[in-house]
Protein backbone atom coordinates (compact mmCIF):
# COMPACT_ATOMS: atom_id res chain seq x y z
CA UNK A 1 0.00 0.00 0.00
CA UNK A 2 2.66 2.45 0.95
CA UNK A 3 4.56 1.74 -2.15
CA UNK A 4 1.91 2.65 -4.35
CA UNK A 5 1.11 5.72 -2.38
CA UNK A 6 4.56 6.66 -2.80
CA UNK A 7 5.13 6.07 -6.96
CA UNK A 8 1.31 7.51 -7.02
CA UNK A 9 2.56 10.88 -5.67
CA UNK A 10 5.72 11.02 -7.54
CA UNK A 11 3.90 10.57 -10.66
CA UNK A 12 1.79 12.93 -9.77
CA UNK A 13 4.59 15.47 -9.05
CA UNK A 14 5.80 14.51 -12.20
CA UNK A 15 3.00 15.25 -14.09
CA UNK A 16 2.83 18.98 -12.22
CA UNK A 17 6.39 20.07 -13.84
CA UNK A 18 5.42 19.32 -17.09
CA UNK A 19 4.81 22.06 -19.49
CA UNK A 20 1.90 22.32 -21.44
CA UNK A 21 2.14 24.49 -24.72
CA UNK A 22 -0.37 27.20 -25.53
CA UNK A 23 -2.61 27.25 -28.46
CA UNK A 24 -2.43 30.11 -30.90
CA UNK A 25 -6.38 29.61 -31.91
CA UNK A 26 -7.60 29.89 -28.10
CA UNK A 27 -5.12 33.12 -28.03
CA UNK A 28 -6.74 34.89 -30.89
CA UNK A 29 -10.41 36.61 -30.41
CA UNK A 30 -13.11 34.51 -30.15
CA UNK A 31 -15.20 34.64 -33.22
CA UNK A 32 -18.00 36.66 -31.48
CA UNK A 33 -15.46 39.51 -30.77
CA UNK A 34 -14.24 39.41 -33.76
CA UNK A 35 -17.26 39.57 -35.62
CA UNK A 36 -18.16 42.42 -33.25
CA UNK A 37 -15.15 44.51 -34.02
CA UNK A 38 -15.20 44.27 -37.51
CA UNK A 39 -18.09 46.00 -38.51
CA UNK A 40 -16.66 48.95 -36.26
CA UNK A 41 -13.04 48.79 -38.04
CA UNK A 42 -12.60 51.94 -40.03
CA UNK A 43 -11.55 51.75 -43.62
CA UNK A 44 -8.13 53.55 -43.05
CA UNK A 45 -7.62 50.22 -41.14
CA UNK A 46 -9.16 47.27 -43.46
CA UNK A 47 -6.24 45.32 -44.72
CA UNK A 48 -4.05 47.88 -44.08
CA UNK A 49 -1.34 46.29 -41.25
CA UNK A 50 1.57 44.11 -41.26
CA UNK A 51 2.58 42.25 -38.31
CA UNK A 52 6.96 41.86 -37.97
CA UNK A 53 7.74 39.18 -35.98
CA UNK A 54 6.74 38.89 -32.65
CA UNK A 55 9.55 38.73 -30.10
CA UNK A 56 10.08 38.03 -26.45
CA UNK A 57 8.49 34.85 -26.21
CA UNK A 58 9.86 31.48 -25.32
CA UNK A 59 8.90 27.62 -26.10
CA UNK A 60 7.37 25.85 -23.77
CA UNK A 61 9.60 23.46 -21.86
CA UNK A 62 8.90 19.81 -20.58
CA UNK A 63 9.17 21.53 -17.09
CA UNK A 64 7.25 24.34 -15.39
CA UNK A 65 4.43 25.77 -16.93
CA UNK A 66 3.14 26.52 -20.19
CA UNK A 67 4.69 29.56 -21.52
CA UNK A 68 4.17 31.48 -24.83
CA UNK A 69 6.39 30.72 -27.81
CA UNK A 70 7.10 33.59 -30.47
CA UNK A 71 5.56 31.60 -32.93
CA UNK A 72 1.81 30.84 -31.08
CA UNK A 73 1.46 34.85 -30.34
CA UNK A 74 2.28 35.31 -33.99
CA UNK A 75 -0.24 33.32 -35.16
CA UNK A 76 -3.02 34.47 -32.78
CA UNK A 77 -2.41 38.07 -33.42
CA UNK A 78 -2.17 37.62 -36.95
CA UNK A 79 -5.69 35.45 -36.71
CA UNK A 80 -7.05 38.12 -34.48
CA UNK A 81 -5.99 40.44 -37.11
CA UNK A 82 -7.36 38.79 -40.10
CA UNK A 83 -10.78 38.03 -38.36
CA UNK A 84 -10.75 41.39 -38.03
CA UNK A 85 -10.06 42.38 -41.63
CA UNK A 86 -7.51 44.80 -40.17
CA UNK A 87 -4.56 42.36 -41.40
CA UNK A 88 -2.74 42.98 -44.82
CA UNK A 89 -3.63 41.04 -47.24
CA UNK A 90 -0.64 40.18 -49.45
CA UNK A 91 2.94 40.92 -48.06
CA UNK A 92 4.91 43.93 -48.79
CA UNK A 93 1.26 45.78 -48.88
CA UNK A 94 0.04 48.10 -46.05
CA UNK A 95 0.08 51.27 -44.68
CA UNK A 96 0.81 50.31 -41.24
CA UNK A 97 3.65 47.97 -39.41
CA UNK A 98 2.74 46.50 -36.60
CA UNK A 99 5.40 45.47 -33.79
CA UNK A 100 4.87 42.78 -31.03
CA UNK A 101 7.04 41.69 -27.74
CA UNK A 102 5.78 39.66 -24.98
CA UNK A 103 7.08 42.07 -22.29
CA UNK A 104 6.28 39.80 -19.36
CA UNK A 105 4.04 36.74 -18.44
CA UNK A 106 3.41 36.46 -14.56
CA UNK A 107 2.34 32.86 -13.81
CA UNK A 108 1.94 31.30 -10.46
CA UNK A 109 3.62 28.15 -8.99
CA UNK A 110 0.68 26.66 -7.87
CA UNK A 111 -3.09 27.56 -6.99
CA UNK A 112 -6.53 26.24 -7.57
CA UNK A 113 -7.69 29.49 -9.53
CA UNK A 114 -4.96 30.20 -11.59
CA UNK A 115 -4.45 33.61 -12.52
CA UNK A 116 -2.21 34.39 -15.25
CA UNK A 117 -1.04 38.27 -15.89
CA UNK A 118 0.47 39.20 -19.47
CA UNK A 119 2.39 42.46 -20.46
CA UNK A 120 2.46 42.78 -24.51
CA UNK A 121 4.32 46.11 -26.03
CA UNK A 122 2.25 47.14 -29.19
CA UNK A 123 4.15 49.81 -31.99
CA UNK A 124 2.31 50.22 -35.25
CA UNK A 125 4.09 52.71 -37.71
CA UNK A 126 3.35 54.66 -40.63
CA UNK A 127 5.33 52.89 -43.17
CA UNK A 128 5.37 55.53 -45.61
CA UNK A 129 6.27 58.59 -43.10
CA UNK A 130 7.90 56.47 -40.19
CA UNK A 131 5.54 58.04 -37.51
CA UNK A 132 4.72 55.55 -34.70
CA UNK A 133 0.96 56.65 -34.48
CA UNK A 134 0.19 53.80 -31.35
CA UNK A 135 2.57 52.31 -28.87
CA UNK A 136 1.45 51.18 -25.62
CA UNK A 137 2.25 48.73 -22.91
CA UNK A 138 -0.96 46.65 -22.37
CA UNK A 139 -1.50 44.22 -19.16
CA UNK A 140 -4.12 41.70 -18.95
CA UNK A 141 -5.25 38.86 -16.31
CA UNK A 142 -7.17 35.59 -17.02
CA UNK A 143 -8.50 33.36 -14.41
CA UNK A 144 -8.92 30.02 -14.88
CA UNK A 145 -10.68 28.37 -12.41
CA UNK A 146 -10.19 25.25 -10.60
CA UNK A 147 -13.72 23.64 -12.14
CA UNK A 148 -12.07 24.37 -15.58
CA UNK A 149 -9.36 21.77 -15.32
CA UNK A 150 -9.62 19.87 -11.48
CA UNK A 151 -7.00 17.02 -12.40
CA UNK A 152 -4.71 19.04 -13.97
CA UNK A 153 -3.17 22.18 -12.98
CA UNK A 154 -0.88 22.51 -15.86
CA UNK A 155 -4.32 22.65 -17.84
CA UNK A 156 -5.37 25.58 -15.85
CA UNK A 157 -2.00 27.12 -16.27
CA UNK A 158 -2.45 26.91 -19.90
CA UNK A 159 -5.96 28.09 -20.22
CA UNK A 160 -5.00 31.21 -18.15
CA UNK A 161 -2.17 32.00 -20.62
CA UNK A 162 -4.26 31.40 -23.26
CA UNK A 163 -6.88 34.21 -21.83
CA UNK A 164 -4.46 36.53 -20.65
CA UNK A 165 -3.11 37.15 -24.22
CA UNK A 166 -6.39 37.05 -25.79
CA UNK A 167 -7.60 39.41 -23.01
CA UNK A 168 -4.54 41.67 -24.28
CA UNK A 169 -4.96 41.16 -28.23
CA UNK A 170 -9.00 42.37 -27.60
CA UNK A 171 -7.70 45.44 -25.70
CA UNK A 172 -5.34 46.57 -28.13
CA UNK A 173 -7.76 46.00 -31.13
CA UNK A 174 -10.36 48.05 -29.85
CA UNK A 175 -7.57 50.52 -28.68
CA UNK A 176 -6.68 50.71 -32.96
CA UNK A 177 -10.55 50.73 -33.93
CA UNK A 178 -10.98 54.14 -31.23
CA UNK A 179 -7.56 55.77 -32.58
CA UNK A 180 -8.65 55.43 -35.89
CA UNK A 181 -5.10 56.06 -36.87
CA UNK A 182 -6.21 59.99 -38.05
Amino acid sequence: MTRRFLFGLGLLIALAGCGTATDPPSMALSSQDSLQMRGWVPDRLRGQILLSPVTGGQPTGSMWGSKISNRALQESIEESLRATGMLALRPGTGSYQMEVQLIELEQPIVGLNTRVAVTLAYTVVEKRSGAVVYQRHLRSAYVAEFTAAMVDPNERLRLATEGAVRSNVNLMLRDLIALALN
